[in-house]
């Protein structure tokens, strides 16, 4: 099993020959800069022959915008029932789920991206210029290779900051807060580094579905979300906290394999089909094992909230709002159970939105900001768990 939720300490300064240790982003040491030898030390940096030394400087980093977009299309339990046999109170009992907003026409998982943080910009008052990295979290890219540097693009960052995309599906956009913050971790010698970093959710899982499932298909909804996280002083920290795991014992529960067409492989001088060139692969339909991942994410969840809050230094009473990755109403509901927090203080859309997997958290979180529900200052306790398996939390600032 593969876990990133010891990865930082702020315990152990990194050591580096005349510099100043760095403390991770997300992860407290009451604001001070420690040298190696865990001592406070000024980061003036000038060696003794005069020259400037390498200075590392610890900035604390914090979302300071939010925005979101979905399909036009919205297909209801009843649009469904006309063509599976299910009933809309068969959905909503099970899953909490009554609409979703499904891709159509020349509707496009970049179009929804580039919508989503066109928003979160305007929130944050910060022009595309001034961004200086892109992360793109989606399972279901328009293209094999990812779409992030085409958001990018269609942003008009004319700077050419850096884009790239994260594959990590409904926990994707978890895994994007924690390289947002990892980036910022600057070696600041001229005032370089990265200051604003979007970080996207996007998915349009409906183009991988099999619509005559009714376990599946009746889940999953298109959309996107995105947040900007902009580098500020170390007493105004947003990111508070991770914790990140993955078990690749559970992708049996969750997956999307790769198939190959059986009919087009080339036919050898003898009549047998020969190796060469390979068969055509393609993805197949989403599958799920639903009781498994109930069980996965009601059992690991709560943990890793609480080892988050941990590491923050926070206890269940500091959180104002618990946001998971809205895949099923039942599973929310156990989560917050277990972690005795009441309805009021839990952030759910699911009904409206079904899963929209790497963009359910930055969408739900927009539109709970942008009803003035969530105010600055207050405490979020955020995760997302699915495919993979992969499960990620985090203890978030709002501002």
């Amino acid at each position: 099993m593969g876990t990133a939720s010891g990865l930082f300490s702020v315990s152990t300064p990194t050591r580096s020959r005349g510099s100043i240790g760095l403390i991770p982003c997300g992860f407290r040491s009451n604001g001070r800069v420690l040298c190696s030898n865990g001592e406070i030390q000024q980061a003036s940096g000038v060696s003794s022959g005069g020259s400037r030394m390498n200075r590392f400087v610890y900035q604390g980093c914090k979302l300071v915008g939010t925005g979101s977009a979905t399909p036009k299309l919205q297909v209801s339990n009843d649009d469904l029932v006309k063509f599976i046999e299910t009933s809309d109170d068969w959905i909503s009992s099970r899953t909490g789920i009554r609409n979703r907003h499904i891709l159509s026409g020349n509707e496009s998982l970049v179009a929804l991206a580039v919508e989503a943080a066109t928003k979160a910009l305007d929130m944050a008052a910060v022009e595309p210029d001034d961004v200086d990295l892109v992360l793109l979290c989606s399972s279901t890219p328009d293209d094999l290779f990812g779409n992030a540097t085409q958001v990018q693009k269609a942003l008009g960052c004319r700077k050419n900051p850096p884009a790239y995309d994260i594959r990590a599906a409904c926990s994707g956009f978890m895994l994007g807060l924690l390289s947002a913050a990892c980036h910022m971790l600057s070696l600041l010698t001229t005032g370089g580094g990265f200051h604003n970093v979007l970080v996207i959710g996007a998915d349009t899982l409906s183009r991988f579905l099999d619509w005559t499932d009714r376990g599946v298909c009746i889940l999953f909804g298109d959309g996107a979300g995105a947040v900007l996280v902009q580098g500020c002083d170390i007493e105004e920290d947003g990111l508070c906290g991770f914790d990140v795991h993955s078990d690749g014992e559970g992708i049996k529960n969750i997956n999307a394999s790769l198939k190959y067409n059986e009919t087009n492989g080339k036919v050898g001088s003898e009549g047998s089909p020969t190796d060469f060139p390979p068969k055509f692969a393609f993805y197949s339909h989403v599958n799920m094992n639903g009781k498994e991942v109930f069980r996965f994410a009601s059992r690991t969840v709560p943990i890793s909230i609480e080892t988050a809050l941990k590491r923050a230094g926070m206890s269940r009473s500091s959180i104002d709002w618990l946001l998971l990755h809205q895949a099923n109403q039942r599973i929310i509901d156990a989560v917050a159970t277990r972690l005795e927090l009441p309805t009021e203080r839990v952030i759910s859309n699911i009904a409206n939105y079904g899963n929209t997997s790497a963009a359910s958290i930055p969408l739900a979180l927009d539109e709970a900001v942008r009803a003035g529900r969530v105010l600055p200052g207050q405490i979020i306790a955020a995760s997302g768990f699915g495919a993979g398996l992969t499960w990620a939390s985090a203890i978030v600032r709002w501002k």
